[in-house]
């Protein structure tokens, strides 16, 4: 089953309708027959949609094929289901035979002659996962593969559920999909997703959660991870989240971070939040005047920027460290590309941009961008040293609902799909008057 991950699914045609994401399924309480009633697949617009095993035509190791009707409505996951690569993988089991414990690694599906698909037999290795010395698990002990009801406790709550071989599949997906993801999980599994992931990607997931989805999980992972998470954000990211905090947390938190980390933050959580000074980042990209236009290239080629940090290189008088020396003006990217590798960035500066002071309200912000047409806006002190800079991105965050990740799907299903992909009209109920009787659809769900 782990082999479905990821494959393609196409139509009848030959077009690529999406990935397979998961599998889904239902499990009785005595477990002797867990039915995959179909599968979880990613569609374009990163949108996850049920896909019945009835309209699944063609399974094999390269491809999956299907009749080429395609439900588009999100899917959600039902209490009676399971996940099976999400919920069931890496789950501790017990062996019925009394020779211990076993950590599962790969599940078998298979057709039955009524055309159902059943879980058929269960790869465990046995014993418990250990963790080497860098936090990764080290896999040992003697695999067996078994019947499924060789084994108890594949479902219902586990103590110690590892991810690994999930989050091995997130290794091509942007953390906002990661982050998707997470938002969908139980807080248990979220907790035990995020265990797995180093401290730089937590950080870029963390940045795309909501607010509750981020304090839940830095209040589970421990206070020292917490804090080594803290620092790999962006500052201005980092004070968003300790400001959800109560201030206790908070020095906690600000007290396990490097100092010059923590005072970068400690700096931002000080403005309002609705304002240029809580709004920015204190890290740009910063340089002196003779630096040379190839230097400066060569600084927003940094692959952890974003793309509206990457835009423009600050230049200021030394300090280069925030707050500045005097701050100069703006080298944009797109005038460097135009000059000599040698010319000064100071001969190609943007003096027109005013930069804005720390107090500027949000709404003054947002005119400045959209007046400009700028990707970020300085903001500077009474003394004119630049403080740091207001980006696009942070803006839009700030004028966004709270919930605009919620929403997101609301607005996908208001919009009309032009994809080649039929999407065909749910078999409705059949009434009869007074009564209603309820039947099995054709994805295997009752409707």
């Amino acid at each position: 089953m782990a082999r479905l991950a990821g494959l393609p699914v196409f139509d009848p045609l030959g077009d690529q309708v999406g990935r397979v994401w998961d599998v889904v399924a239902l499990m009785p309480g005595d477990f002797r027959r867990v039915r995959a009633i179909g599968l979880v697949v990613e569609v374009p617009g990163r949108r996850r949609v049920f896909l019945p095993m009835t309209r699944v035509t063609s399974m094999d190791a390269g491809q999956v094929i299907t009749t080429g009707l395609v439900n588009m409505r999100r899917f959600e996951q039902r209490s009676t289901e399971t996940l099976l690569i999400a919920e069931v993988l890496e789950r501790q089991v017990t062996l019925v035979d009394g020779s211990g414990v076993a950590t599962v690694e790969d599940l078998a599906i298979e057709q039955q002659r009524n055309r159902d698909w059943h879980v058929t037999k269960v790869f465990v290795r046995r014993g418990r996962p250990q963790r080497g010395l860098s936090g990764r698990l080290r896999r040992r002990g003697e695999t067996l593969l078994l019947d499924l009801r060789d084994v108890q406790g594949l479902s219902g709550e586990t103590p110690d559920q590892g991810a690994s071989l999930l989050v091995a599949s997130f290794e091509d997906m942007k953390a906002a999909d990661i982050a998707d993801l997470l938002h969908d999980l139980s807080g248990k599994r979220r907790l035990e997703l995020a265990a797995e992931l180093d401290d730089e990607r937590l950080a870029d997931v963390l940045e795309e959660l909501p607010d509750d989805d981020q304090v839940e999980i830095l209040s589970g992972i421990g206070s020292a991870r917490a804090a080594d998470v803290l620092e790999a954000m962006q500052p201005d990211d980092a004070a968003d989240l300790l400001s959800e905090l109560s201030e206790e947390q908070q020095e906690q938190l600000l007290g396990l971070m490097e100092p010059d980390e923590a005072a970068d933050v400690r700096r931002l959580l000080a403005y309002e939040e609705n304002t240029a000074g809580g709004l920015m980042t204190p890290e740009p990209v910063i340089l002196p005047p003779e630096a040379t236009v190839a230097e400066a290239l060569a600084h927003v080629r940094r692959a952890e920027l974003s793309p509206a940090l990457a835009a423009a290189v600050f230049v200021c008088r030394p300090p280069l460290e925030t707050p500045t020396g005097r701050f100069l003006g703006v080298a944009h990217i797109q005038r460097m590309l135009r000059e000599a590798p040698h010319e000064a960035i100071g001969t190609v500066l943007d003096s027109d941009i005013e930069a804005l002071d720390v107090h500027a309200p949000l709404a003054l912000v947002t005119r400045r961008l959209a007046t400009y047409n700028l990707l970020s806006v300085p903001v500077t002190d009474a003394d004119g040293r630049l403080l740091g800079v207001v980006t696009v991105d942070d803006v839009l965050d700030h004028l966004l609902p709270e919930d605009w990740r919620e929403q997101d799907d609301l607005l996908e299903d208001q919009h009309t799909d032009t994809s080649p992909v039929e999407q065909p009209v749910e078999q409705p109920i059949q009434q009869q008057d007074p009564q209603v009787t309820v039947t099995r659809g054709e994805d295997g769900r009752r409707g």
